[in-house]
């Protein structure tokens, strides 16, 4: 068993900042921080006499079109709890767990969780797998083509915005590699201006993995290990507009920071298991613990600025957030790997600007040919 030792400064300071006192009432936890959580939402997409899996990931491309890359649907029992919210988690089971049905992997919703696309010709690039594992656009690419990492089947895809091409694919389906065309469970991608892309890879390689735009391997660092510049499980990336590195290295319980040709600057530790990462327009580094299932704001030099969440399958509580993305509006989704499901925060009327979630980088006007 992994024994884990923290800072308490740290982690005292999680509970109290989650839980700031307010004059005006009485009790309460803030538990859903600056925001209301919109109920029922999205509508459900699954077919009768089942539910949504594990939730990869979520990205919003605008407030009216959010992509949810979904692992397939579970099967409910024929006798639903009294307590069943929709969610798998609900039933007291993450959604990791049972045989899903690949179906639905990639949809689309609006603003109202109406699902208006579900890429199901593409469902069979994830057979034999678990589904995908992120979904993001690159915010440089004026085509706003869709990227879906899928970590099981070791392979990476690029589609068009609509879903109607597959425009790029990296790696070799199902093979496991350490070299220049192959994976070890990749999780995350991140880009530059230019399009030059890192693959944070992965469950089973320890690396970073850099190409150019057109997908040519340029270089890799990382190996296993605790020592800077080693890895455990790197399970997110992104880039802040300095062009530095900031990698999720989970089982490690820490961030560490490269510039962009690999050179360890500096680590954060003590983060329980950081999922995801996302830098947001304004320079912050938002992390979605996965173990105290709250959301942290650090600045780029590490300081712990303020968290908020808690655990539950109720709504507004999280479950494992294995990917999150805010919109242009200030929208906040997080999609749950072990609840089950992805759910929708607006801003509170009147909320401290500060303890919102920025938008990430705003994505360049699109384009079409």
């Amino acid at each position: 068993m992994r024994m884990f030792t923290f800072a308490l400064p740290v982690i005292f300071g999680l509970g109290l900042l989650s839980a700031p006192m307010h004059s005006q009432q009485k009790g309460g936890e803030e538990e859903t921080g600056p925001y209301d959580v919109a109920a029922k939402w999205p509508a459900p997409f699954a077919r009768s006499g089942y539910v949504q899996g594990s939730q990869g990931g979520v990205f919003a491309e605008t407030p009216n079109r959010i992509f949810l890359a979904n692992r397939g649907e579970l099967k409910l029992p024929e006798k639903l709890p009294n307590n069943f919210n929709g969610a798998w988690g609900s039933l007291g089971q993450a959604a990791t767990g049972g045989k899903p049905e690949l179906r639905n992997c990639i949809i689309v919703v609006d603003a109202n969780g109406k699902v208006v696309e579900s890429w199901t010709q593409h469902d069979h690039l994830f057979a034999g797998g678990r589904g995908p594992h992120k979904i993001k656009i690159s915010p440089y690419d004026p085509q706003h083509n869709v990227w879906v990492v899928d970590d099981v089947r070791q392979q990476i895809f690029e589609f068009t915005n609509d879903g109607k091409q597959l425009v790029m694919t990296l790696g070799e389906a199902g093979v496991a590699g350490n070299d220049e065309k192959h994976f070890g469970r990749p999780t995350d991608v991140a880009w530059l201006p230019d399009g030059t892309f890192f693959i944070s890879d992965g469950y089973v390689n320890t690396r970073v993995v850099k190409f150019d735009k057109n997908g040519k391997y340029l270089m890799s660092w990382g190996t296993k290990g605790r020592g800077p510049g080693q890895f455990d499980l790197p399970h997110s990336i992104d880039i802040d507009r300095n062009r530095r590195v900031y990698v999720a290295d989970r089982s490690n319980s820490r961030i560490q920071v490269f510039d962009e040709n690999g050179k360890f600057l500096d680590q954060w530790p003590n983060i329980r298991q950081p999922y995801h990462i996302m830098i947001t327009a304004d320079q912050y580094l938002w992390v979605a613990d996965g173990v105290s299932n709250k959301f942290l704001k650090y600045d780029l030099n590490g300081k712990l600025l303020y968290s908020w969440g808690t655990y539950g399958t109720f709504p507004g509580a999280f479950w494992g957030v294995h990917q999150f993305t805010v919109d242009s509006a200030g929208n906040l989704y997080a999609a749950e790997t072990f609840g089950g499901r992805t759910q929708k925060f607006r801003p509170k009327p009147g909320a401290d600007r500060s303890k919102l979630i920025g938008a990430p980088a705003p994505l360049m006007p699109k384009t079409t040919d």
